[in-house]
Order: structure tokens, then C-alpha cells, then sequence
């Protein structure tokens, strides 16, 4: 099946940021997120999968284990298992971006309580 935004999953999280199910299976998730401008998560690691973050639109802000790390449209980052980390849009423009885990993600987010 083809696979689009408009024939997706969707959901809402953190502060008016939006993601769409493009593949959502226990080994396999690739979702397609939409950050408004000032919004970001909260920091986090995952004990198990591994991400990928692909830039569809914009520039996103990335803390990985205390560092801020600028990743520009058509460029991508590489998140290991164990690795906090967190992505902001600081940009006054929507971010747009792919975030691809193996395995899926569900039950493996870890965040210090706050």
C-alpha cells in the first residue's frame, strides 16, 4: 500500500506537534512529525531502539548528551540506543521531519521525572 500523510495514523504530542504512523511494527516505526516554531520534547533516552532523524523542512535543534547540534533540511542524524537526547524548532518557520527507530519505540522512552 501506498503510505501518506493523509491515509496515516495521526496524533497529537508536546505543545501542538503532530506526527503521522507511516510503518508502526514492533521491529519498525517511521513517523513523520510537523514541530510548530518554539516547541520542543522533553530530553529523553530509549533503552533499546536506535533513531534516525531525517530533515524534511526547516532547521532542527538537536541536545544529544549535552550538546546542541544544528541539522539543516535534507540532513539527517543518527540517535544510538542509550543516547539522551531532545529536538527543538528554535526557527520562526514549521519543522518538518522523519523519525525512523528500530525497533519500535513504544514502552522503551526513559525521562528523568520532573
Amino acid at each position: 500500500m501506498i503510505t501518506s500523510k493523509e491515509n496515516s495514523e495521526h496524533y497529537f504530542w508536546g505543545d501542538k506537534c503532530s506526527g503521522w504512523h507511516l510503518v508502526k511494527t514492533e521491529s519498525l516505526s517511521i513517523i513523520e512529525e510537523l514541530m510548530p516554531p518554539n516547541t520542543q520534547e522533553k530530553e529523553h533516552y530509549h533503552q533499546h531502539a536506535q533513531q534516525f532523524f531525517r530533515i524534511l523542512k526547516g532547521t532542527a535543534t538537536f541536545e544529544v548528551a549535552n550538546k546542541l547540534i544544528q541539522v539543516p533540511a535534507g540532513s539527517g542524524i543518527h540517535i544510538p540506543s542509550g543516547t539522551r537526547h531532545r529536538i527543538k524548532n528554535d526557527q520562526s518557520e514549521n519543522l518538518e521531519f522523519l523519525v525512523i527507530s528500530q525497533p519500535n519505540t513504544r514502552g522503551d522512552r526513559i525521562e528523568d521525572p520532573a
